[in-house]
């Protein structure tokens, strides 16, 4: 089975980092991603969902993302059942992330432009790729695909 989700929205509130009882860092936020069509009254509706991301993910996030930023998400769905205080059962849907991204670089945030720019969670740096150039597929390295072993 798959479970794999990647989603890009706006924080809708500054992420703050907590840690467990056993040291570990962990963050909730949650996103709004704006649908991609309009609705009869010819206005685009807005989703908001939840996300936890944990350890070096969670300090990521805290780090370089604020209210409003575009944030791209990759992670996986989970569901919880609970009982909420007047005894009806419910169910929370939220997004585990795995990997987050920047969804636009630096100086596009500060003029209010979007565009990806995507940098893992993993590194402790964050390269700038604004100057890197594309020519084509010729530039590739290879004319093919490998087969597949077996």
């Amino acid at each position: 089975m798959l479970n794999r989700i990647t989603i890009t929205g706006r924080l809708t509130h500054d992420p703050e980092l907590r840690t467990t009882q056993s040291n570990i860092s962990v963050t909730s936020f949650s996103i709004a991603c704006q649908r991609n069509f309009k609705n009869g009254n010819g206005e685009r509706e807005t989703d908001f969902f939840d996300v936890t991301a944990w350890r070096s993910t969670a300090e990521f996030v805290t780090r370089y993302f604020s209210k409003g930023s575009l944030i791209t998400v990759d992670g996986r769905l989970e569901s919880r059942k609970y009982t909420d205080k007047d005894g009806n059962n419910r169910v929370a849907i939220e997004i585990k992330a795995d990997n987050v991204y920047f969804g636009e670089s630096k100086e596009n945030k500060e003029t209010s432009q979007t565009s990806a720019s995507p940098v893992s969670n993993s590194e402790d740096f964050v390269p700038d790729f604004s100057t890197a150039e594309v020519t084509g597929d010729d530039d590739l390295p290879f004319d093919e695909f490998p087969p597949f072993p077996g």
